[in-house]
């Protein structure tokens, strides 16, 4: 009863914190922590009185060692793909840095209380208890991200802001074409609603770009038959923050005020949602798909650069998630000598 207990709370907390604003990081926890203590709360009541549901308990306590040799052969080998297909970047590297962490980390651990007793099991426990965390909030900024990327917002933009993403030669590559396609496919819809937004393609100009990407995102728009009433270039921005403010201001000098819609690749949805929230900005963000390969680094370095705008409140849930950890094992012990 105590899992589901704690499910049904994390649900509940989930539902009112959705309700309140969909942009919320706090969402992807809360969501993850009522899915996973709900339905091992449930099977552990229906054990008692049903073999499958006892065996499927065993299964999940199997896959979690298994799930960790699985998960970093997996992204050692996405990695090397990576590698092969995008270059030697740092951020091309993530996945194959990761992967080494994830399949090294319990062997430092065995080390560590072999070789040194009580001393290495306190520093093994301090790994074990960051690679929980880690892992926990990984899984539910990932899971959130999906979830959020395909919720269904109701309102009507006044606007249809497409992030830039990097030019090649000048012309548009796949990864911002994917970008624009999903921008074009909201403004369709909401042409088809009787709403008639105006796209921003907003992009600066990179050291290694010849154009300013909204200048070239605004030329494909228009290839694609948008009239250039519709279009309204922003290109100065040189990050996603700005990519937002400048497009405001540039809306603001045209008379578009309103709820605007913001576009970007499906990895980068909700960071950038988040962002918008923190800017007191009325949008909502829609993603496009990226190519599967891209996504296991492209997720991981969204997820880095998280954790490093919301220090104070990584802090904040490393201790929550520590105090939440005694109390699991508390109701297990209770549980279990009840």
């Amino acid at each position: 009863m105590f899992f589901l207990a704690l499910g049904i709370v994390f649900a509940v907390c989930f539902a009112v914190s959705r309700a309140k604003d969909p942009r919320f990081l706090r969402n992807g926890p809360l969501l993850v922590a009522a899915i996973g203590f709900g339905g091992i709360g449930l099977l552990t009541i229906l054990s008692a009185y049903s073999f499958v549901a006892a065996i499927l308990l065993w299964i999940i306590a199997l896959a979690v060692p298994v799930s960790i040799l699985v998960f970093g052969v997996g992204l050692i080998a996405n990695g090397i793909t990576m590698l092969r297909r995008e270059g030697r970047s740092l951020g091309n590297q993530l996945s194959l840095i990761v992967g080494v962490i994830v399949l090294a980390l319990p062997v430092i651990s065995v080390v560590l209380i072999v070789q040194f007793n009580m001393t290495g099991f306190w520093f093994a426990a301090l790994i074990g208890l960051a690679s929980a965390y880690a892992s926990v909030a990984f899984v539910s900024f990932a899971v959130y991200s999906v979830v959020y990327g395909r919720m269904r917002h109701q309102f009507a933009p006044s606007a249809i802001v497409i992030h830039g993403s990097g030019l090649i030669r000048g012309r548009v590559p796949a990864l911002l074409r994917g970008r624009l396609d999903r921008g074009l496919q909201v403004y369709g819809a909401e042409l088809a609603r009787g709403n008639h937004p105006v796209l921003v393609p907003s992009g600066g100009q990179g050291d290694d770009e010849p154009r300013p990407e909204g200048e070239a995102m605004a030329e494909y728009l228009r290839e694609q038959g948008v009239p250039d009433a519709d279009i309204l270039p922003e290109t100065r921005s040189t990050s996603t923050r700005e990519n937002i403010a400048r497009s405001i201001e540039l809306l603001d000098e045209a008379n578009r005020r309103g709820p605007i819609m913001l576009v970007t690749s499906d990895y980068h949805v909700l960071r950038t949602a988040s962002l918008a929230r923190k800017m007191n900005v009325d949008a909502q963000v829609v993603g496009s798909r990226t190519a599967r390969y891209y996504v296991p680094s492209a997720f991981i370095r969204e997820f880095i650069a998280l954790l490093v705008e919301n220090r104070i409140a990584t802090l904040i849930a490393v201790s929550t998630f520590a105090v939440m950890l005694v109390a699991i094992v508390v109701g297990t012990l209770t549980s279990t000598l009840g």
